[in-house]
């Protein structure tokens, strides 16, 4: 087995190969390549990996991560983290690689969840009476003032056809009661 570099290790390798999703890096000591997604190859939006890095580049990366697919050891290398032109390590806790991490696992798949909305011009609260809430949202204090919601203009207008509507019954039953009399 060959001698693979320790994770978080940094050195500089040679550029193999750029496709449209990054470049491969010759690992100095042995036969292995490793992947710098073009993600990882600047802090900044990299579209075209070829507009970084050509075919025999000398680059500084830093391991990032070793994976088992398929029996074969994928490594993953980082640009963006190593000074290009010193090898420095630029994020040394690898607080950076945790944060790019936990970006790609916050997504969360809410599309079983339903969603419930409360129809609440139609209720009546049963502490006060009025309409438009609940009893939990009431604020009416023992003997207070009682409120409500302001009616719309269609149900204003029905509410003044009832009254007129009440009103001439109670007169018609008023001029019955007069003439039993």
């Amino acid at each position: 087995m060959e001698a693979l570099p320790e994770l978080y290790a940094i050195f500089q390798g040679e550029v193999a190969t750029v496709t449209e999703y990054g470049a491969f890096i010759k690992i100095p000591g042995c036969r292995k390549q490793g992947l710098v997604h073009k993600t990882h190859m600047s802090s900044c939006r990299v579209d075209k990996p070829s507009e970084i890095v050509d075919v025999g580049d000398k680059v500084w990366v830093k391991l990032i991560g070793k994976e088992m697919k398929d029996d074969k050891l994928k490594l993953s290398l980082s640009m963006k983290v190593v000074n290009q032109g010193t090898g420095k390590d630029l994020d040394p806790n690898n607080v950076s690689l945790d944060q790019d991490e936990r970006k790609k696992r916050t997504f969360r798949d809410y599309t079983s969840q339903k969603i419930t909305l409360e129809a609440v011009l139609n209720t009546v609260c049963k502490k006060c009476g009025c309409k438009g809430h609940f009893a939990k949202e009431c604020f009416v204090q023992p003997g207070g003032t009682k409120y409500s919601l302001i009616p719309e203009e269609e149900e204003e207008e029905m509410a003044a056809a009832e009254y007129e509507r009440d009103k001439k019954t109670s007169l018609a039953d008023d001029s019955s009661k007069k003439r039993k009399k």
